[in-house]
């Protein structure tokens, strides 16, 4: 059975798709922001989102070994040293006290030549704690008068 099994597809084949991704989390890495189309953030904030995972269980790791396995299953995904050298020496400390939530999307108006929803897709600072929802007021049901009230007021 194929439940769960679809995800971004962006359109493209496996290989496509894997290098695609890989580049754009480079550029992510490297940069802290990038700027792309909608559907490509969306699906390039899980695929970062995990090889961050990856860089804090490295830091997190006591045994040498342990974290050249996870430096090497990073490599292998993203297939840049100086993306991976980056993330796991100077980014990851940003992260190692933070539970998730690494990057953020902002969305963006249209882009002008063929109108493909853009977006922002930046890591989210080490204190950064977002932003709450806001209370929501109840509005106060106002009674309706019923036409059979209004002749029982007017008796």
């Amino acid at each position: 059975m194929r439940h769960g099994k679809h995800h971004h597809i962006l359109g493209v084949k496996k290989e496509h798709r894997q290098m695609l991704l890989a580049n754009l989390a480079s550029a992510l890495i490297e940069h802290g922001k990038i700027e792309t189309t909608l559907a490509k953030a969306k699906a390039l904030r899980p695929f970062v989102e995990k090889m961050i995972t990856l860089a804090k269980k490295a830091a997190q790791a006591s045994a040498v070994e342990q974290k050249l396995h996870f430096r090497r299953l990073a490599l292998e995904r993203l297939h840049r040293v100086s993306s991976v050298h980056q993330l796991f020496d100077e980014k990851v400390s940003e992260f190692l006290k933070r539970n998730g939530g690494y990057a953020r999307i902002y969305k963006l108006l249209p882009r002008k030549g063929d109108a493909s929803k853009m977006a922002i897709i930046e890591f989210v600072a080490a204190n950064d704690t977002g932003y709450r929802k806001s209370k929501k007021r109840r509005a106060k049901k106002t009674q309706s008068v019923t036409s059979v009230e209004l002749v029982a007021q007017e008796a």
